[in-house]
């Protein structure tokens, strides 16, 4: 490899492989932000339930 632009350019693939590495990032994003959000969901009606069950 001589230089950044061929690196790059990866012999002609860059499309698919650059598409690859962005489609993997996303997946593995997703696997980390659907979950914790779907935590925080959880917790906060939780919450919300046991302050409803508190007398008042």
């Amino acid at each position: 490899m001589k230089t950044f632009a061929e690196f790059i350019h990866m012999g002609g693939y860059a499309f698919y492989v650059w598409t690859s590495y962005a489609l993997s990032a996303a997946v593995l994003a997703l696997n980390l932000a659907l979950p914790l959000a779907r935590r925080n969901r959880l917790l906060a009606d939780l919450r919300r339930r046991a302050n409803a069950r508190r007398p008042a």
